[in-house]
């Protein structure tokens, strides 16, 4: 298959006509790779089941991993979902369109293929406006994971898409960076209280502002069991991982820095190339390593932004380690951290300065 690639040179407003053939796609049931704001994603008609096992077999990906169907707005919502409660509605109105997904429970039209085999379906409203006037030119719900092989880290532009598939699916458009850097948010309306799933650009706080209480899922801090069907993606599976290994370490910057160095100092020892990954306030203390700076701990939408660019440098540049940092785990940090958790396999070490712990 020969990947065709567009380029849309105007995003707001977007020229319909730029998008006609990618909507096509869609509508009969191919593949085409688009710009959210969150990032880049791989989409397939949400209510073709072949199309959703199409989205697996280009990712790689395991079908009992559901797929986030997405709308253009809230007229699409009904036919896909039993019933909007009230709280969906709230939701809707503070973060629609924007880069938050509701579990809702689905109706009959939404395949099993694309929910993954469960009685529930992931939706959202993406506020990109390309990627918006495609959905809505396609004429179709559209389920669109992110646009990497499964696994590796998402992709935030264009060239990522290309880079994992290229010759796998009939179309990228190509819309230049993405806003947000990470997935989008992710809770669950269908139990008695609201379940945080995967933390996003819509924050914790920003959801509790609406719905009071929320609960965050098991799987914010640690691994699903084997035989525990996932309900949202990126919750089950290593998800965002560069290809060298991944440890986190955690503490006073000083003491992380001295116990990265001393990594770097006996990899490189070993014959290993080391990556560092830093941030623009620690950075300056890394004499030796692969250093990279995802972004500055002042401002974590800028880390947010860079951290799955970065991890794709550290691929490009041939390490065979990486060693990073975590940064607080509040309002977007926790979105980071779930990101940078899971792309280590929940490998992080707490610096002491006397002695460490892992966990």
């Amino acid at each position: 298959m020969k990947t065709k690639i567009i380029r849309v040179p105007d995003r707001e407003p977007v020229n319909p006509e730029d998008l006609r053939e990618a909507a096509e796609i869609l509508r009969n049931g191919g593949l085409v790779g688009f710009p959210t704001e969150t990032v880049y994603g791989l989409g397939g008609n949400a209510l073709d089941p072949d199309a959703a096992r199409k989205i697996y077999a280009a990712k790689g990906r395991p079908s009992d991993n559901p797929l986030i169907v997405h709308i253009s707005c809230m007229e699409e919502l009904p036919p896909l979902v039993q019933e909007i409660p009230e709280q969906a509605r709230r939701l809707a109105d503070a973060y629609w369109p924007g880069p938050m997904t509701v579990i809702f429970r689905k109706s009959g039209i939404v395949p099993d293929a694309t929910s993954g085999g469960l009685p529930t379906v992931a939706v959202r409203m993406p506020s990109d406006p390309v990627a918006n006037a495609l959905i809505r030119l396609a004429g179709v719900p559209v389920a669109a994971p992110s646009g990497n092989r499964s696994g590796r880290p998402s992709p935030t532009t264009a060239q990522h898409m290309v880079d994992d598939m290229d010759g796998r699916i009939e179309m990228i458009v190509d819309g230049g960076p993405v806003q947000v850097g990470v997935e989008s948010t992710i809770v669950d309306l269908t139990g008695d209280v609201p379940c945080l799933l995967r933390p996003g650009a819509v924050t914790l706080p920003m959801l509790e502002a609406v719905l009071g209480r929320v609960e965050l899922d098991e799987a914010l801090t640690r691994p699903l069991a084997p035989d525990v069907h996932p309900k949202a993606p990126g919750m089950k599976y290593r998800h965002y991982a560069p290809k060298a290994d991944l440890t986190l370490f955690e503490g006073s910057q000083e003491a992380v820095a001295a116990e990265i160095l001393r990594r770097v100092e006996q990899a490189e020892q070993s014959g290993k190339r080391a990556g560092v990954l830093a941030t623009d306030e620690s950075a300056g203390l890394y004499t030796r390593g692969d250093v990279r700076s995802v972004g500055s701990r002042r401002h974590p939408d800028s880390i947010a932004h860079n951290l799955f660019s970065v991890l794709r440098a550290f691929d490009d540049d041939g390490v065979d380690v990486i060693f990073g940092e975590v940064i607080p785990e509040d309002d977007l940090g926790l979105a980071i951290m779930n990101r940078m958790t899971k792309a280590a396999g929940y490998h992080r070490v707490r610096v002491t300065g006397r002695e460490e712990e892992a966990r």
